[in-house]
């Protein structure tokens, strides 16, 4: 029996029609890429936004061309390392839990209170990518819970659905997972080998180079005319390893050097961000 004391929002973000003999400034134009192809988003990092946690972290990368306005939103708090149950059985290491959910309101598409698959398949990648740089065999018998608030994605909103894929904001929103988790593992005091953040590189087709593919780093959707593929990837940069590697879409057959190349790109970026996370972490403790 529905709840008539409460009046649900629609499913899904409307979007108002706009004729053609109407007003032209309320016109949606193009994104167009002004930064350079290797250079990324401006992010901001915080640590410690939730007392009650054991490590915490708080992050968001902004939209450009739009001062003060963010796109991407996470939040990211770390519970333990705390003992086991008595039921669990021996573990010579620590049990890493990861935990990816989505606000309602975070998409234009409006989110369910349970997990999709969707969310299920981040929260695995963010387990693979973190598992590489935590020294599990410190915390015997112990687990370690991170979840990770997606408050707002990294979508266009004032795009229509037909206009964007969503699935390659997810890469961002990958990359933005694991840089925001590896902060609140430090800011927990959880041993690591190493700061793991989070890059995507992407091919990219436009019509300004005449539809000629060129790789771009941290790309926007909205500021593309078509992503052929794209990668993103978890680096720890004193160590020169990938602890996670993610590759989505349709590469050029026979040719392995474009995809050497995307790789390179994306470890250029998670440097950017691992460049972040550092500074953030430093303005922490001082």
């Amino acid at each position: 029996m529905a709840d008539r004391r409460r009046i649900n929002g629609p499913p899904g973000a409307t979007i108002p029609p706009i004729y053609e003999n109407g007003d032209a400034s309320l016109l949606k134009k193009k994104q167009v890429r002004t930064r350079p192809a290797d250079e990324a988003r401006k992010t901001y990092l915080k640590t410690g936004v939730t007392p009650s946690a054991s490590g915490s972290a708080y992050l968001e990368v902004e939209i450009p061309g739009q001062e003060g306005v963010s796109g991407l939103k996470l939040s990211c708090t770390v519970h333990g390392p705390r003992s086991l149950p008595r039921s669990s059985p021996f573990s010579p290491h620590i049990i890493l839990s990861t935990h990816v959910k989505f606000a309602p309101f975070a998409t234009k598409q409006r989110r369910g209170y349970l997990r999709d698959p969707t969310e299920r398949d981040l929260g695995v990648h963010l387990e693979a990518a973190l598992r590489g740089a935590i020294i599990a065999d410190r915390w015997p018998k112990s687990g370690v819970d991170i979840i990770v608030s997606i408050i707002e994605g990294d979508q266009d909103r004032e795009r229509s659905r037909s206009q964007g894929d969503e699935a390659w904001d997810l890469m961002n929103v990958l990359s933005g997972c694991i840089t925001v988790a590896s902060a609140a593992l430090a800011d927990a005091g959880i041993d690591c080998v190493d700061t793991v953040a989070g890059g995507v590189a992407a091919l990219v087709r436009d019509s300004a180079d005449n539809g000629k593919p060129r790789i771009v780093i941290d790309p926007m959707p909205s500021e593309h005319d078509k992503i052929d593929a794209a990668c993103c990837i978890a680096y720890l940069p004193s160590r020169d390893e990938i602890t996670n590697l993610w590759f989505k879409g349709d590469m050029p057959d026979g040719d392995m050097s474009t995809y050497f190349d995307l790789v390179q790109e994306g470890i250029a970026a998670s440097k950017q961000a691992g460049l972040v996370l550092v500074n953030g972490l430093r303005e922490a403790v001082e």
